[in-house]
């Protein structure tokens, strides 16, 4: 068979060089080894350092808006009641009131604080004629009436619940038993 020159499927054989290298040569020292650990540690530390700091820090963001929350919560509300302080204001700035022109008036403002309250779901607790419920009542006596023992003959003070929630229970009288 003829060789060809051009033929760059032949390539020549080299042998590897025999290596004096001995284990020690290749693995490290120890000094390297310590300060390779130092280095790993050192990155470790600063990355935890780090992730504390940053943790801290939505702490104290989630606090500061905890705090906002509560000191502005009543925002909408404190705006709606600003419209029925200007009317009470109104009316006593009025020179030539007449009662009716006082009762037309506390009445209007009157309606108005109802639509505050309903918009803000804040709901009238008058329980006349109801069973007493100590959750929504507060029994401040007790009267012989026709009606059955522990109804509610008379509301002296009307309670106020904010959804569903009671804010001030109804002041009440009930009706004894029967003897």
């Amino acid at each position: 068979m003829e060789q060809n020159d051009t033929n760059p499927q032949i390539e020549p054989q080299i042998e590897p060089k025999p290596t004096t290298a001995s284990a020690a040569d290749v693995m490290p020292s120890m000094e390297e080894m310590l300060k390779e650990a130092e280095r790993k540690a050192q990155e470790h530390y600063d990355a935890w350092m780090y992730a504390k700091a940053e943790g801290e820090n939505i702490r104290r963001r989630a606090i500061e808006e905890v705090s906002k929350a509560h000191k502005f919560a009543v925002e909408r509300f404190s705006n709606e009641m600003l419209a029925v302080k200007d009317s009470l204001e109104a009316g006593l700035a009025v020179e030539t009131a007449t009662v009716e022109g006082f009762k037309s008036g506390m009445e209007l403002t009157l309606k108005q604080l109802s639509g505050v309250f309903e918009k803000f779901n804040i709901s009238e607790i008058n329980p006349i004629g109801e069973k007493f419920d100590a959750h929504k009542h507060q029994a401040i006596g007790m009267l012989d009436s026709d009606q059955p023992a522990n109804t509610v003959v008379s509301v002296m003070q009307k309670g106020y619940a904010l959804n569903d929630r009671v804010l001030r229970p109804a002041l009440v009288m009930v009706a004894k038993a029967k003897e």
